[in-house]
């Protein structure tokens, strides 16, 4: 008994002492193992490139990873006792400063790990003829090293979380400040504004605002936000990645590229095409050129918001300033009361929020638009003239009053009820 016990204890220490000695001859050959590791490293993943700085840092990174791990294997020091070599660090945190994808980073470590063993299993059958001794051994090498991997690389990710945190929180610092300035018409240098936005200035623009109606205020209710503007930029055949800005959970303010021709956007297209979430709404302003355009088409999404949100579950998806009656119903919106008094006069009984009188709204809006003719609206509403003739009768009639009385402020009136809805019609008992 005693006898197998001190056989055991001679066999462990054979095992730990062939894997200190196989540790210091690699370390004999640091600068040349390293060197090979590293341009491994830069070739076989392909986010770890960049350029001469980034490289050297990849290069002391990787040496100091080697050093430290040698040094731990060699003296047969604790692993819970070791830190992340401050090169190794410094890399994973200048790596988080470019946006270089984490998975990148864990993918260099167990790169790292599996050829220094396979160093070490070269090495091993060298050194020691027992084969159980130099089994022993590869199997200590292999738990060291996925020790200190799983150690380092739990420190070095802390680094880079922190390190991205930090940057991209001084980064949107930047951003927001910078289009605070750009959007109040301040004088800005176009060249650093585009260089802090990451957008550019010099083409097109169709302003963009979009919520989240349920009013969501989560990391998931922004991507789909995100993912909306996306949906637009593709249906009008955006050019160029649209550049989003949250203006909180459930709020965000984007622009899309446009090409140089565009003058308009088709709402209908959005509307088929961009297959908008439910709960998501979208505002539009109309596509402008260079930095004084980014900032009008913007202000234009924001009086277009201004009217869906006033309008509630009666305004569509999609809201686009350059719809006919959006300009002038986002006028009426600062004055909801006096807009409401507006159209009961206008229209008397024709302002009641029922769906009779919707209908001989819409109609006789149509009418007016086509120039009072009763065969251009019936192709328009896909209905026939006697029936557009009819409603038009009716119309009248509600109202009280003729077409022709006081014709400007008819169609004013009837447009702030297609855009602002029942925030300006009248209860239905009203009506006579």
């Amino acid at each position: 008994m005693l006898n197998t016990r001190s056989n055991d204890d001679d066999l462990h220490e054979r095992i730990a002492a062939c894997v200190r000695e196989v540790a210091r001859t690699i370390g004999g050959r640091l600068t040349e193992t390293a060197t090979a590791l590293h341009l491994e490293l830069a070739q076989s993943i392909p986010d770890l490139r960049g350029d001469p700085m980034i490289l050297e840092l990849l290069r002391a990174s990787t040496e100091s990873n080697v050093e430290t791990f040698l040094h731990l294997t060699q003296h047969s020091l604790e692993v819970t006792d070791v830190t992340a070599p401050a090169a190794a660090t410094a890399y994973a945190q200048r790596l988080a400063q470019r946006g270089t994808s984490i998975v990148a980073l864990t993918r260099a470590y167990r790169f790292g790990q599996r050829r220094i063993l396979d160093v070490a299993f070269t090495e091993i059958p060298r050194q020691e003829r027992d084969p159980k001794v130099a089994y022993g051994a590869m199997r200590l090498m292999h738990d060291i090293a996925f020790s200190y991997v799983e150690r380092v690389a739990e420190q070095v990710i802390e680094a880079y979380d922190a390190e991205r945190e930090r940057w991209l929180a001084n980064r949107n610092r930047v951003r927001e400040t910078m289009l605070a300035t750009l959007l109040n018409d301040a004088d800005v240098d176009i060249a650093d504004a585009e260089a802090a936005l990451g957008y550019r200035l010099t083409g097109r623009h169709l302003g963009v605002i979009v919520w989240d109606d349920a009013g969501g205020n989560t990391t998931t209710a922004l991507r789909r936000l995100e993912s909306a503007v996306s949906r637009v930029a593709d249906s009008i055949g955006g050019i160029g990645q649209p550049l989003f800005m949250p203006q909180d959970g459930s709020v965000g303010w984007a622009w899309i590229p446009c090409a140089t021709s565009a003058s308009d956007v088709d709402v209908s297209e959005i509307r088929s095409k961009a297959i908008i979430d439910k709960g998501v709404r979208v505002a539009l302003g109309t596509p402008r050129a260079s930095a004084a355009g980014f900032r009008e088409t913007h202000w234009e999404a924001v009086r277009a918001q201004a009217v869906a949100n006033l309008a509630a579950s009666s305004a569509d998806d999609v809201t686009t300033f350059a719809e006919p009656g959006v300009r002038a119903a986002s006028l009426l919106v600062g004055d909801v009361p006096a807009a409401r008094s507006m159209v009961t006069s206008v229209l008397g009984d024709l302002a009641a929020d029922d769906k009779t009188a919707a209908v001989l709204r819409e109609t006789l809006l149509c009418f007016l638009s086509e120039g009072g003719s009763f065969q251009a609206v019936g192709r328009k509403l896909y209905i026939h003239r006697n029936t557009v003739k009819y409603r038009i009768d009716n119309a009248v009639a509600v109202r009280g009053r003729p077409v022709d009385d006081d014709r400007f402020n008819l169609e004013f009136a009837l447009l702030a009820c297609r855009w602002l809805g029942p925030s300006v019609l009248s209860s239905g008992q009203n009506r006579a």
